[in-house]
């Protein structure tokens, strides 16, 4: 099997896992960084918009490898979309796609189903809860956490660091209360 075969194929967990854990050691290691991706947002604003909010007034040179780490992501994906994409639909649980087809959700030709998100499901009801009020809240709730889930299940769990245990435990319960019970109730609207 080639590397270009290999890479194309999603890794098990018991590699993929390890992988992203061995991300925390390395950071602390080389550098005494902290692993997350949200705090890539402040930095890029105090970057770019030098304005006179003192949550944006600290010196974000610093912390630039963090922007750096972020555009590799960005660059990892473009060329995972332009030269490893897999053409097939993607395949999901059976038990999962019969229950969406209750609300009319069955193409999964993209990396989201179509029926949910597309430009003029934007503009319903549906549209605006999933998109608009689902998006302000989870970047009010990375805000209000102190960090996203990277950096509060990677990085902090693996520092033994109490909220972020606290955090990881309230993200899980929030997804599962998301998908069991509010998900479906948006999705019959």
């Amino acid at each position: 099997m080639s590397i270009l075969e290999l890479i194309k194929h999603p890794w098990p967990w018991y590699v993929a896992g390890p992988l992203i854990g061995l991300t925390v050691p390395v950071l602390l290691i080389i550098g005494n960084k902290a692993f997350g991706i949200s705090s890539s947002l402040r930095h890029l604003c105090a970057a770019c918009f030098p304005a006179n909010i003192p949550f944006f007034k600290y010196d974000w040179k610093k912390e630039i490898w963090n922007l750096f780490f972020v555009l590799g992501i960005f660059l990892g994906a473009v060329i995972a979309v332009n030269l490893l994409a897999d053409l097939e639909p993607i395949k999901i649980n059976a038990k999962l796609a019969r229950d969406l087809a209750v609300y009319g959700i069955t193409d999964y030709s993209g990396m989201v189903p179509n029926q949910l998100f597309n430009w003029q499901n934007l503009l319903s009801v549906k549209g605006l809860l999933m998109m608009v009020l689902g998006g302000f809240l989870v970047g009010f709730g990375t805000r209000y956490a102190g960090g996203c889930t990277s950096s509060h299940s990677i990085m902090g769990l693996s520092t033994l660091q109490w909220p972020s245990l606290v955090a990881t435990i309230c993200f899980m319960v929030g997804g599962f209360i998301m998908s069991n019970l509010i998900l479906p109730f948006i999705l019959s609207l």
